[in-house]
C-alpha cells in the first residue's frame, strides 16, 4: 500500500479507553485561571512584594521562557515521532554561534535564519546515528551536545576572535529585532497595576507584560506553539508521524514512510531548537558568549515532560520556568521569599484535597510540608542569595516530582526500529 494513499485511524495513536483523563472545558481553566491569579494577588498583598506581578515582571519572564519553550517544542516534535532528543541542548548552542555569526554580519533576521539552520544540522547528524545507524538515542544526543560545544569553541577562534568587538568566547554586537507595544492599552494597564487593586491590578500586570515591548521573534516563537497543535493533532501529516512515534511497525504496514517522518521530525526539532538558541544571542542579550545557553535544552526537555508531551502542557512548563528565573532577577530575595508563603497555602490546598481523597499519609507530608514554609516565611525577611538563584532549579524538579503520575510518553519513544518490521 503506497503511503499517499494509506491511512492511520484515530484509534491506532489515541490512549487505550480508561488511560486517559477527561479534557477541561475553557470555563473550567478560565476559573483555575482565575483562582491561580487570585491566590498570587492574596501572596502580593500580604507579603508586599508589589512586583510579583508587574508588567515589567510579566515581560521579563515571557523572554525567558522562549527559549525554552522553543527547546521543548523541538523535543516534542522529535519524540512525538518516537526519537529522543537529548542533544537540544547542543542544537541551542549551534543556534546561538551560527545565529550570531550570520546576525553580526547581515543582520538579524539572517542571524535568525542561521540559527534555525545550524540546529537543523544538528539534528540531521542526530537522525542519522538514531535512524538510519540506530545508534542509542541517548549516547547519539550526549554526542551532540559535547560535539557542538567543541565545535563553537574552535570556529569562534578564526570568526568572532579577528572581528571588530570580539572575541575566541563572544561575538561582536548584533542589531537588536524591532520590539512592538499596542499604543494606549498598554499604558493603561501600566497605570492600573501600578494602583496595586487586588486581583484587577494583578489581572492588567498579566495583559500589560503580553503587549508591551515584545520582540518580533517572541510573536513568531507563541504563534509556534498553536501552530504545532494544528499541524501534530489536526492534519494527516501530523498523524501518520505521531503514529512513528506510537507504533512505528503498525505504520508501516499501512504504508507510512517512516523512516521519512522520523528525520523530518527530528529535523524540525533541531531547527526549533536553533531558533531558541538565535533567540538567545539576538534577542535576550544581543551577543553571542561561550556558555549562554545554561543548561536551557535540557530545563526544554523538562518542561516538554511537565506537559506530558503536550504543546499547550510545554508552554505552562516554560512558562513557570521562566516567571521563577525572572522573579530573581526582578526584586530578588524579595520575590522568591514572597514564593514561600505562596508554597505553604498551595501546599494547605492540597492537605485539603488530600483529606478528600482519603490519602492520609500524602496529606500528613502536606501538613508536614506547608507548616515548615509558613514557619520559614515567618522567621525571615529575605532568603540567602544561593537558594535564590537556584529556585528556578528547585521548582522545575518539584514540578516535575509532583506531576510524574500523570505522564504518558509515546509507546515507541526511544524504541530501536528497523525499515521492514511492518512487512
Amino acid at each position: 500500500m503506497s503511503e499517499s494513499t494509506s491511512t492511520v485511524t484515530p484509534a491506532a495513536t489515541a490512549p487505550r479507553k480508561g488511560g486517559g483523563r477527561s479534557r477541561l472545558s475553557l470555563p473550567v481553566i478560565l476559573l483555575i485561571i482565575a483562582g491561580g491569579l487570585a491566590l498570587f494577588s492574596l501572596v502580593r498583598v500580604i507579603s508586599g512584594a508589589d512586583d510579583l506581578t508587574s508588567v515589567g515582571q510579566v515581560s521579563g519572564a515571557l523572554q525567558l521562557a522562549v527559549p525554552i519553550g522553543l527547546a521543548g517544542l523541538g523535543g516534542l516534535w522529535a519524540e512525538r515521532a518516537g526519537v529522543v532528543n537529548i542533544g537540544l541542548e547542543g542544537m541551542m548552542i549551534l543556534g546561538t554561534w551560527f545565529g550570531a555569526w550570520a546576525g553580526f554580519q547581515w543582520g538579524p533576521w539572517t542571524g535568525v535564519l542561521a540559527g534555525l539552520i545550524g540546529g537543523a544540522l544538528g539534528g540531521l547528524l542526530h537522525a542519522v546515528m538514531t535512524v538510519t545507524f540506530n545508534v542509542n538515542h541517548i549516547v547519539s544526543g550526549v554526542a551532540i551536545n559535547i560535539l557542538a560545544v567543541g565545535a563553537t569553541r574552535y570556529l569562534s577562534n578564526f570568526t568572532f576572535a579577528e572581528a571588530p568587538g570580539g572575541s575566541s568566547k563572544q561575538s561582536p554586537r548584533i542589531e537588536a529585532i524591532d520590539r512592538i507595544t499596542i499604543p494606549g492599552v498598554s499604558d493603561a494597564l501600566a497605570e492600573l497595576q501600578a494602583k496595586h487593586w487586588f486581583f484587577v491590578s494583578d489581572v492588567a500586570g498579566v495583559l500589560g507584560g503580553l503587549v508591551t515591548n515584545l520582540s518580533l521573534l517572541t510573536v513568531l516563537a507563541l504563534a509556534l506553539i498553536p501552530a504545532t497543535w494544528w499541524i501534530l493533532w489536526r492534519t494527516a501529516f501530523g498523524l501518520r508521524l505521531r503514529s512513528c512515534g506510537e507504533n512505528p511497525i503498525a505504520a508501516e504496514s499501512l504504508g507510512v514512510n517512516v523512516y521519512k517522518y522520523k528525520y523530518i521530525a527530528v529535523l524540525v526539532s533541531g531547527a526549533l531548537a536553533g531558533l531558541g538558541g538565535a533567540f538567545l544571542a539576538i534577542v535576550s542579550t544581543g551577543i553571542y558568549q561561550e556558555g549562554q545557553t545554561g543548561g536551557r535544552g535540557f530545563i526544554g526537555l523538562a518542561a516538554m515532560i511537565f506537559g506530558n508531551w503536550m504543546p499547550g502542557g510545554l508552554a505552562l512548563g516554560a512558562g513557570l520556568f521562566g516567571f521563577t528565573d525572572s522573579l530573581k532577577l526582578r526584586g530578588g530575595a524579595e520575590n522568591v521569599h514572597a514564593m514561600l508563603l505562596l508554597l505553604a497555602i498551595l501546599l494547605v490546598v492540597a492537605l485539603v484535597w488530600t483529606l478528600y481523597k482519603k490519602k492520609y499519609v500524602a496529606a500528613a507530608v502536606s501538613a508536614v510540608a506547608s507548616a515548615v514554609l509558613f514557619t520559614w516565611y515567618l522567621m525571615t525577611e529575605s532568603l540567602p542569595s544561593q537558594f535564590v538563584d537556584a529556585a528556578p532549579y528547585v521548582t522545575t524538579l518539584l514540578v516535575l516530582a509532583l506531576s510524574a503520575q500523570r505522564l504518558r510518553m509515546p509507546k515507541a519513544n526511544g524504541a530501536p526500529y528497523k525499515r521492514g518490521q511492518g512487512k
